[in-house]
């Protein structure tokens, strides 16, 4: 059986293969099989990690608040890692 992952821009994933293992990220751009991911800190906007869909696993859906963000390119790398602590329901770090 060949279950596609359906992941979009804006949703939260968390690796489940590579040296990122068990990490959250935010999905900022697809390709077909593909996901442009990026956490503010250790991958950053600038240089985000391509990542095939299946070494992925979904944990929420998108914000469209967020999305609307990443498509404008008006989302920063502070408030990725802000946005990625609330949504787990830390304390976002003080750092910029």
């Amino acid at each position: 059986m060949n279950r596609k992952k359906v992941m979009n821009i804006g949703d939260i994933v968390i690796s489940v293969n590579g040296r990122d293992i068990n990490k959250r990220f935010l999905i900022i751009a697809t390709e077909e099989n593909y996901a442009l991911i990026a956490n503010g800190k250790t991958r950053r906007l600038e240089k985000p990690k391509r990542k095939k869909n299946k070494h992925l696993k979904l944990e929420s859906k998108a914000d469209s608040a967020i999305v609307e963000k990443i498509n404008e390119r008006k989302m920063t790398n502070n408030e990725i890692r802000r946005y990625l602590a609330t949504m787990k329901g830390e304390t976002p770090d003080a750092e910029g």
